[in-house]
């Protein structure tokens, strides 16, 4: 059985993720409170239902006092032996003001608030987080994400299904964007020969052949990418025995379009290759 819990900040995407997974094929069920997490479980496991084999749950703040108790239940049901996965939906607080005051809905924790503030329930809601996100098994930063963006993120990460083996997400981003707060390793590929000052390639990016080979024909490019692949093989298994889920590898250039986009290409094919589970993420490919 594959058993997904879906949390994390409000506004930050939790709706638009519960949708991905349902065209994915997942039973879901929205704004479960955190005790009733080991009862459906146990009716999923023990169902003959085949349509209770790949569940989706969403448990968050809208449970009010009830969702304080969610570490505590999370670590009970894996204590009990039992399997599932988290995945937390995670956004800078001042894309999440502008998306409440967007919206005009209410933040489900206004009313802990005495000033009736939204800077300070997401504040509160953010403390209040810390826990289940350290538990989480995926995090997604939906901060620089529009809702097809994120649709695509969570269908690729469980498109093998969540009980699978370690994951490698190969992220390009640029630079002047920001560092994904995701990643668990960043490798910066602006030593690269750079696309951008060539007249005829400044206005493509990393999927077109012509940019391609560009980057992948200077000598120092095929160095840089053997020595990378060296050690990244070499850390992949010492990822696995600490039972890691995900793993994020941001590639960076100054604008994310041209070498980040070659090399994250790059490294996914070179998993896919050599029979790693590998996605691929543009992150910043079609900003200005």
């Amino acid at each position: 059985m594959e058993f997904v819990i879906v949390t994390g900040l409000s506004g930050a995407g939790k709706t638009n993720a519960l949708h991905a997974m349902e065209d994915s094929g997942c039973y879901c069920v929205d704004n479960l409170p955190p005790l009733l997490l080991d009862t459906f479980y146990d009716l999923c496991e023990n169902s003959t239902d085949a349509r209770l084999k790949k569940v989706a749950v969403v448990a968050d703040a809208r449970s009010g006092e009830m969702f304080a108790e969610i570490p505590e239940v999370l670590s009970k049901l894996r204590l009990d032996g039992k399997k599932f996965k988290i995945l937390f939906l995670d956004a800078k607080p001042d894309v999440l003001l502008v998306r409440f005051k967007g919206t005009r809905r209410k933040h489900p924790l206004i009313d802990e608030i005495i000033s009736g503030s939204i800077e300070e329930a997401v504040e509160f809601e953010n403390e209040l987080m810390k826990g289940v996100k350290a538990m989480a098994d995926y995090v997604i930063d939906t901060t620089l994400m529009n809702p097809n963006e994120l649709k695509e993120r969570v269908t690729t990460l469980f498109s093998a299904g969540a009980g699978d083996s370690l994951l490698v997400t190969c992220m390009s981003f640029g630079y002047k964007y920001g560092i994904p707060p995701e990643a668990d390793m960043v490798v910066d590929v602006r030593c690269l020969p750079n696309p951008f000052y060539v007249k005829e390639l400044k206005h493509l990016t990393g999927l077109d052949e012509a940019v391609r080979e560009y980057i992948l024909s200077a000598a120092v490019t095929g160095e840089f990418l053997q020595k990378l692949y060296d050690f990244i093989d070499y850390t992949l298994p010492l990822y696995r025995q600490d039972n890691k889920s995900e793993l994020v590898i941001g590639v960076g250039c100054t604008g994310g379009k041209h070498r980040s986009v070659t090399v994250a290409r790059q490294l996914n094919s070179h998993f896919l290759e050599n029979g790693q589970k590998s996605a691929l993420h543009n992150r910043d490919i079609w900003k200005a």
